[in-house]
Order: C-alpha cells, then structure tokens, then sequence
C-alpha cells in the first residue's frame, strides 16, 4: 500500500485508489506525511487540525485523532504504517515505497547525473502528479505553508525537462507543456521564456511577442512590475530575429533538498494566510500589491487575486463600479460610512469572480488594497461572527487610514455572520457573497443589491469565443449554441466545458455537445480539479439545506417548464400556502428562477441535476416533503 500526497491524498495499493474524506484524521495525515520521518511537534499537529478553534482539551483531543487514524490504517490493512509517539510530538515512517512524494524525490535524485536516462527519469517523476495537492484536506495551515513549497519542487523539475527538450530541438514537442504551465502560473517568469523561445523555434514569431505581452500586462496589472533582464532580452532578441539563448543545459543537474517545516511560531494564531495552489479554500488574503498607492500615503496592501479571461455580466460590473466607486452614494449616507453591495444567486453563477473582478476595476478607489474572507468553511459548515471578526483583523494592513481597504465577504450564509463586521476601522467597502438574498441584511443596511441567475445567451456564445476564439466557434454555430444550452448557461458549466475544449483542439463543438447530454450534468467536471464540477457544486448546495427542503426540489424538478403554487402542492402533497412557502425558500437560495410574479422555472442544468440525484437517491418520500412546512423555522437559512 502506498500513500499518494500529489494529488488528493488517497491510498493505494496499486490498482484501487481509495480518496480519504475532508476530516481531521486527513487532515493529521497530510501534516504528517508532508513532513515523512520527521517529528512533528504537536503543537504545529493541533494547529493543521483544528486552526485557531482548538478544542480546550487539546492534548486529549490529538491523542483521540490519533486513534481515529490508527483505525483507518486498520480498515485498510496498512497497520504496519504506525504513527509513532515522540517526545514533543508524531512522526510517520515512510519511504519510496509507501510514499509518492519520497519517490518523486528519489527519482529527480537519481536522474542527476543520468545523462540519457535524466529526461524520462524526471518525465516519471512529473507522472506522480495527480491533480490539485491536498483538494480534500481541509487544513488552512497545510494549504499555506506546505502546499507552495511541494509545488515549487514540482515546477523545478518541470523546468528542467522543457530546458532538456528544448536544447535537443524539440520545440513543438515541449509546447504542450508550457502552454498549461503558463497558464496554471502566469507570474512565473522562467517559464513564459521558455513558452516563448519554444514558441520562436518553432516558426512562430507573432505568438512569442503575444506571449511577452502577456507577463508582461500580467506582473505590472499585479505586482506593479516590469519583466526581468532575461524576458526583456528575449522579446529584444526576436524582434531582431536573433536566435533567443537560453540557460547553459551543462549546468549543475536538477536536485531538491525539502525545505525544514517552519517555526510552529510562525503560523501565528490568527494569521492571514494565503490561498495554496488549487485549494478549495483558504485564509483571508492574497499577497502584497507592490502598486504605489494614489493620494495620501498607506501602509502595503493586500492584493486580490486577478480572474482571467472574465466574460460576461456588462450590466452588472458597470452598477458594481459605479456604487464601489462612490457615484451613486445613497442619500442619508456620508463619505464615512462604508459601501455594501450584495451579490447574490445560485451555485456555480459566478458571484465571487464578479466581485473580484470589479475589485480589481476599483483598486485605485481603495489604496490600502483589499481582502477575500471565506465566510464558510470547506466542508459548507458557516464561520462564526467572531471567529470572520478575527480573521479580518489580523487580515487587514496595520495602519490602514479610514475607508482605504475593500473586504470581499464571500459565501455568506446568514446576516448575522457579517453585521458586526461592517463599521471594522480600515474598511471603506464590503462586497457580500452569498447563495441567499440576506433580505434582512438588506432591510437593516441598505446595500446596493445584485441577484446572478443564468447569463444571456448572448454572453454564453462570449464566453466560449473569448476561450476558444472567434474562428473555432464561428465554424459550428449551431453547436455552440447548443453546448451553451445543454449548460443552462450557468458560468462554472460552460467555463468547464471550454476548458474541455482548449484542451481537446480536434474534438468537434457538435460531438461534444452530443457526449455532454449522454450523461447531464455528470459529465459537467475536471477530472483534476474537485471544484469544477457541476454535480458537486449542486449536492453542495442541497447538502446545506434542510432534507425536507432539498426534497422537495428533487420533486419539484418533475415538474417540467413553468411552476406555480398551485401546481407545487400538488407535487409535493402539501396545502398550497405551504407550498409557497417551499417556493420562496427555493427561490431565497437561487435553486429557482422567478419568470414573474407567481410564475418560476428551474434552470434546465439544476433540473437535470434534480432529477439525477432523485433517481441515484431511489426517488423522494412523501412523507418526508409533508413535513417540509415544520423544516422552515422562522429566520432559518
């Protein structure tokens, strides 16, 4: 049996894969592993289990997570993997056997000095990679201070295969690689030079310089710099055409020396951390901005992070601007006071890259810079007021003048998490995430609101051409507007499905479409990434509501077309007036869309994703949709 870290942390024996759930057990596990042979102090233990909410009984309770993670070795027959008890904390023995990170690194290890065998030793070694790091351990601290440094390792060794290609002329063959790599770190200078020396080699001048004037909008538009000496040469060297020169491949061969886990002191309590490669979620700010800030002088800022490639919602991103802004100031509220905006709607409509993207619009309006402050964590369970109160203190730039900082709140889930938040010194905008209206945060602040539903069709047929260009969609019309369907013109779908599509250059638009509706929506996921994924981002959804109510939308998906109260009750076997009720409710969460006043419709996508469920789940008790009207609570969310 071996232990798979690069990637989703599994277990293995070689045939079957075995994905360890998101709870605290993993979570031991990954910051064991991460760190093999090594004693791991039991402070630094408790701080990738629980964070900052560690239990009072904090020793007894790491010793019980211990014991639960013994009994996983013994469900999968691997006792013989023991966690061993040291003075002053926990070490797991490991090795290239039972180990895919040791045996990444015992691979770059042998093929120094290789010679011809160096370029597949380390291809074997890139091999072990399997998707996003840590996707189901749900360890803020692992994801900051751990994942970085393991992907750091994987992009050394990447780096040294495309230079070994490309000094044996094989430019076109290496492409494919850079081309993701690049795009999967667009910051990352190296990287772009060797995309742009494989790219000139290869007879493609035009795309080199794009390339150039890629990083270089990228790094001044996010760390307010210039490219370095070695780009700078490059793009001068093919505008001269000149052959563009690359590092000496005599060099001293590639090797990785793990970096020591840091201080437990460092990971301070309470301490912004910085979203990982891939991470589900993260801490509650991004790095420095670098930017030299407009007007009076201000501690650095934080930096949100850029959305590439955001298509789609004019009219919204113009009225976000413009309330961020400070135009349309609302009578009875002074410059002191901060602006609130609220953005609301269903899973997968794209509510925080809207607001990331006006954030970035806006950056110059708040010099202090800004702050992403995940209000639920991972595993859908909402933060507390005080536990967001805290994260967005230690968050915010010490020093901050009035009003000089802009607080993304994202994914709220009830007003309460976020009222207390809102008079925070510094803070001079908040802009609220959230699968529901916050009607009652709406009637006690008065924020200026928008509600996402499913894009125009015309912004759909966007999105898709703004990915695979105007050319490639342009050649099956018909078929592209029957992929834009087929995703119910939800973003997270067709961003999914374009991605697809990049990455497919033969596949037809038709085909594809076709393939999509065989199996609607479970075909609608990245194999490599957990969070683009339809389904579960919709079980997610329904996961968070009451059972009687996610039952009731599993009924209600029956019906087909327009749906009326009348025609809810008796769907779902209630009287009408509680069958309004379950109406509203669905429609609060974004589940529903209101046509006009009475009259709803399901989105086609969350419909099919309805009926799957109900089928995989062996349909919905009656009983159970009966007592829907006890299940709503007033207040509830």
């Amino acid at each position: 049996m071996r232990f798979q870290l690069l990637g989703p942390l599994s277990i293995t024996d070689g045939c079957d894969v075995a994905v360890l759930p998101p709870a605290k057990p993993t979570s031991l596990l990954a910051a064991l592993l991460v760190r093999p042979g090594e004693v791991v102090p039991t402070q630094r233990l408790r701080q990738a289990v629980w964070g900052d909410e560690q239990p009072a009984t904090a020793k007894a309770a790491l010793q019980s997570c211990v014991l639960r993670l013994r009994r996983l070795f013994a469900k999968y027959d691997i006792e013989e993997q023991a966690v061993v008890a040291v003075a002053g904390g926990y070490r797991l023995p490991a090795d290239g056997d039972t180990l895919d990170l040791l045996h990444f690194r015992g691979l770059v290890a042998e093929a120094a000095g290789a010679g011809e065998s160096e370029l597949p030793l380390l291809r074997t070694a890139l091999d072990l990679w399997q998707g996003p790091l840590l996707a189901n351990v749900p360890s803020e601290l692992l994801h900051r201070d751990e994942v970085p440094r393991l992907v750091e390792e994987r992009l050394r060794v990447l780096e040294r295969v495309c230079e070994i290609q490309l000094a044996r002329g094989q430019s076109r063959e290496v492409l494919v690689d850079l081309w993701e790599a690049t795009r999967t770190h667009p910051q990352h200078e190296g990287l772009a030079a060797q995309l742009m020396r494989a790219l000139y080699r290869a007879g493609r001048q035009i795309e080199a310089l794009a390339e150039y004037r890629r990083i270089r909008t990228h790094l001044r538009e996010e760390l307010g710099v210039d490219p370095g000496a070695e780009l700078q040469g490059l793009e001068l060297a093919i505008l001269r055409g000149d052959e563009p020169r690359g590092p000496a491949l005599e060099a001293a061969p590639l090797t990785l020396t793990p970096h020591a886990a840091p201080a437990v002191a460092d990971a301070a309590p309470g301490a912004p951390a910085a979203r990982g490669e891939n991470t589900p979620s993260g801490g509650p700010v991004l790095p420095g901005d670098g930017r030299p800030p407009s007007g009076p002088a201000h501690p650095p800022g934080p930096r949100l992070p850029h959305v590439p490639g955001f298509t789609g919602r004019t009219r919204e991103t113009a009225d976000l601007v413009s309330h961020l802004s400070g135009e349309d100031r609302r009578d009875g509220r002074t410059d002191a006071d901060p602006v609130i905006a609220v953005i609301s709607g269903g899973p997968g409509m794209g509510k925080t890259a809207l607001a990331l993207h006006t954030a970035q619009l806006v950056a110059d309006r708040y010099p202090a810079g800004g702050v992403l402050l995940p209000l639920t964590r991972p595993d859908g369970t909402p933060r507390s007021a005080d536990e967001a109160a805290a994260e967005l203190r230690s968050a915010l730039p010490s020093g901050a003048l009035p009003g000089s900082c802009l607080v993304i709140l994202d994914d709220v889930v009830h007003p309460d998490q976020v009222r207390g938040l809102l008079g925070m010194t510094g803070c001079g905008a908040f802009v609220v995430t959230s699968r529901m209206r916050l009607a009652a945060l709406v009637a006690t602040h008065g924020p200026a609101v928008l509600e996402l539903g499913a894009l125009p069709p015309q912004e759909s047929h966007a999105l898709l051409v703004a990915v695979l260009g105007h050319e490639r969609v342009a050649a099956e019309t018909t078929a592209a507007h029957a992929l834009t369907d087929t995703c119910g013109h939800v973003p997270l779908a067709l961003r999914i499905v374009a991605a697809r599509l990049l990455t497919r250059p033969k596949l037809r638009l038709a085909d594809h479409a076709a393939w999509l509706r065989r199996d609607l929506p479970a075909r609608l996921a990245l194999p490599d990434d957990v969070r683009m994924s339809v389904p579960l981002t919709l079980d997610g959804a329904l996961d968070r509501l009451p059972a009687p109510v996610a039952d009731a939308h599993l009924c209600l998906a029956r019906l087909d077309g327009q749906i009326t109260a009348p025609a809810a009750a008796r769907a779902l076997s209630v009287p009408e007036t509680h069958a309004e009720e379950l109406l509203e409710r669905l429609l609060d969460t974004g589940l529903l869309d209101e046509e006009h006043p009475g009259t709803l419709r399901m989105n086609t996508l969350f419909r099919a994703h309805a009926l799957h469920r109900a089928a995989r789940t062996g349909g919905i008790p009656q009983a159970a949709v009966a007592t829907a009207r006890r299940a709503l609570p007033s207040g509830a969310t």
